[in-house]
């Protein structure tokens, strides 16, 4: 698991802190796909914290992965804020926080990936419960990707189905020869409070072009 600097990360005391019930994930499955998860992934995507309020999951990188094409994609990406992985290494911590986000009814997922050498990496994106399968996830500078989540092999996977650009009241959408493939993440429950977060980006043309693995668990007060 991750290194000593980023275990002892805190999350706020249980006592300052209000759950609430969840069903915003929930209501995106059928009873049958929802009643084949297991209870841990449940769990996390049931609870709610009050707005403002953050979870963190503390870990490690297993596999990191780029082809050329891929290494490219992730530079030019920098441009809209840098929303893909940049680096190959492993067995590097890994910091990821959920904020919940009045202002959109959403969540804020920050992704904080460290290096040997210079400054983490840091993704920043939004999880929206809008757009055409109710839910998406915003990059910035208008960029969002409309997800569609699915359950398989008892983990919970989240598959892109189209990318668009907001543009004042306008939202267009990208054409394939734009967007950099499918995009697929999947979440594994793993026992003992442990689970497996793996990004994995598929162009037609020229296969895979990212693939990202780490293991995660809750940091605790």
């Amino acid at each position: 698991m991750a290194s000593a600097r980023i275990s002892t990360l805190k999350t706020a005391p249980a006592s300052d802190t209000k759950l609430l019930d969840d069903h915003r994930f929930r209501a995106l499955l059928s009873n049958e796909d929802w009643g084949r998860l297991p209870v841990a992934i449940w769990r996390r995507f049931s609870t709610r914290f009050e707005d403002g309020n953050t979870v963190v999951y503390v870990g490690e990188v297993e596999e990191a992965a780029s082809s050329r094409a891929g290494w490219w994609l992730a530079q030019a990406a920098r441009l809209i804020g840098g929303p893909l992985p940049t680096g190959s290494e492993t067995g590097v911590p890994m910091i990821v926080t959920v904020t919940e986000d009045a202002a959109s009814g959403g969540q804020i997922w920050t992704r904080i990936c460290a290096r040997r050498d210079g400054f983490p990496q840091v993704i920043h994106s939004a999880k929206r419960f809008a757009g055409p399968t109710g839910l998406e996830e915003y990059v910035g500078f208008g960029v969002s990707m409309a997800l569609r989540i699915a359950v398989e092999h008892e983990a919970l996977v989240f598959h892109s189905v189209g990318y668009s650009l907001q543009l004042g009241p306008f939202r267009l959408p990208l054409p394939e020869w734009l967007t950099p493939g499918d995009l697929t993440v999947t979440h594994s429950d793993l026992g003992c409070g442990d689970f497996r977060f793996t990004l994995e980006i598929i162009h037609p043309r020229f296969g895979r072009l990212i693939r990202q693995s780490a293991v995660f668990r809750e940091a605790t007060s």
